[in-house]
């Protein structure tokens, strides 16, 4: 939807934006707004379980956790700054990319994003939803066969779609709330779990040795976490004036989000993991280690906070679908998705192993996900956050031309880029289920992500013009560019 037909999203229940830009009257979020939707969606069992896999790997408590937190302040660094894109161009983060990418290469950035935070989302609903029907199983007796997950899927799919339908004012409301609700809840369980915890245990190492294995745990546990928001983090920052707040306050705000909010709920998956063995079955383990007046804290979050998170994930989704098919609008797209979302977890339930599923397709996103963040950090840093915001909407309005077309919508040197750090990351990834033939020249360390983003920082550098764009013809309609051609 453009700019100019949306109805004005400061006054709607239901917020009329798409990936449009955003008026400046209706930009007044502020750099603590960010920091609030960081912490307050990741507090959940979606996040929680990245704090598991380390201690599934065989590492102990501090070896994992040493690993979660340098992978996360690496992960940082590379993707906060993605925040003072949309500071700048007032859209979402795959739109803007169109100025490196070009208009319709930045349908790269979409699909990305679309298939990051449908594996996320996927993720957090699978185990929030295993969460609350185990809760419930141990308090009421309830069931926990197949027909209670998926009643219990659908429900929380149903209640996260409905929050992101509403949109980005109601979510930063629900997610403040949860910021210091789910806070409180997984702070109650230290002392619920400590009395079995055991800082020096681990098992067998998955990679046979402890530093290929806790290598394996930065990547897959720690850098993973802000990979995830490579996409994400403008929809928040587009609603966040430039004249009103300084960039610095918007990076510090959104590193300072993601620090929190990763690494609360990933510390605690560690600690508890560690606390009640949970070897292959966090859920399982958690569910059966936790004492009974800790149930309750556990199902509030499973149900709450996964809804808080998934919610914030399908509305990024719906921003995507809607870049990538823009006649679709937002709420449709944020229909479809949940519903592909729910397949997703329903073959994470019943077909999937969700160690190897989990560690495949974060190693596998992390690959494709580095150089597009890393392109387009590039990209910003040569404009200088000057953008032409008319011309990254040229795509969505159904037009043709502008500063950003480049070759028929496409920046050849930044798609190429892309395309090969990615085939790169891939042939070098370590995943339980696939081996890159790289491996043997990185000694069979997995350093993907490195390679990934290395070869198309390159790349990129060297095949690109140090221009911000193409100058193409004036943006005209599509069909009127047609019959000129015709």
């Amino acid at each position: 939807m453009s700019q100019q037909n949306a109805p004005s999203a400061g006054h709607a229940l239901v917020e009329q934006h798409g990936v449009d830009t955003i008026p400046e009257a209706e930009r007044t979020s502020s750099p603590r707004d960010v920091l609030s939707i960081l912490v307050g969606s990741n507090l959940a069992f979606g996040v929680v379980v990245f704090g598991w896999l380390p201690v599934s790997f065989g590492l102990s408590f501090w070896a994992a956790a040493g690993s979660v937190l340098i992978g996360t302040v690496l992960g940082i660094a590379l993707t906060a700054p993605l925040a003072l894109v949309s500071l700048r161009t007032a859209t979402n983060l795959s739109t803007s990319s169109g100025a490196f990418f070009g208009v319709r290469g930045r349908l790269i950035g979409s699909v990305v994003g679309l298939l990051l935070s449908l594996g996320y989302t996927a993720l957090a609903l699978w185990v929030g939803g295993d969460v609350v029907v185990g809760a419930l199983n141990r308090m009421l007796g309830l069931p926990t066969g197949g027909a209670a997950c998926v009643v219990t899927y659908a429900a929380l799919a149903g209640l996260s779609a409905t929050a992101a339908v509403f949109g980005y004012r109601l979510l930063l409301k629900l997610e403040r709330i949860l910021m210091w609700a789910m806070g409180g809840l997984l702070l109650a369980g230290l002392p619920a779990f400590a009395p079995h915890f055991d800082a020096g245990a681990h098992g067998d190492y998955l990679l046979g040795g402890f530093w290929p294995t806790w290598l394996l745990s930065v990547v897959a546990a720690g850098l993973s976490g802000p990979i995830a928001f490579i996409t994400l983090l403008g929809d928040y920052t587009r609603y966040v004036s430039p004249v009103r707040h300084s960039g610095r306050r918007v990076l510090w705000s959104t590193a300072g989000g993601l620090f929190l909010g990763l690494l609360i709920p990933q510390l605690f998956g560690t600690f508890t993991a560690v606390a009640t063995g949970a070897g292959d079955d966090y859920v399982g383990g958690l569910i059966a280690g936790a004492p009974v007046w800790f149930l309750l804290p556990l199902l509030l979050n499973g149900l709450l906070g996964s809804a808080g998170n998934t919610g914030l994930m399908l509305y990024s989704m719906g921003l995507d679908l809607d870049a990538v098919l823009p006649r679709a609008g937002r709420r449709q797209a944020t229909n479809v998705v949940a519903a592909v979302v729910v397949a997703l977890v329903f073959l994470g339930h019943f077909v999937w192993s969700a160690q190897d599923a989990v560690t495949s397709f974060v190693l596998v996103l992390t690959a494709i996900g580095t150089p597009w963040a890393v392109i387009t950090l590039i990209g910003h840093r040569r404009c200088r956050g000057d953008y032409d915001r008319s011309s990254l909407q040229v795509y969505n309005r159904g037009t043709r031309g502008g500063v950003y077309w480049y070759r028929s919508g496409w920046n050849v040197p930044a798609t190429t880029a892309w395309a090969v750090g990615s085939a790169v990351g891939l042939l070098g990834i370590d995943t339980p289920v696939y081996r890159g033939p790289l491996l043997a020249a990185t000694g069979g360390i997995d350093v993907s992500f490195l390679l990934a983003g290395g070869v198309a920082a390159l790349l990129y550098v060297g095949l690109s013009r140090r221009t911000r764009g193409l100058a193409g013809p004036e943006p005209v309609p599509a069909a009127a560019e047609a019959q000129r051609v015709g």
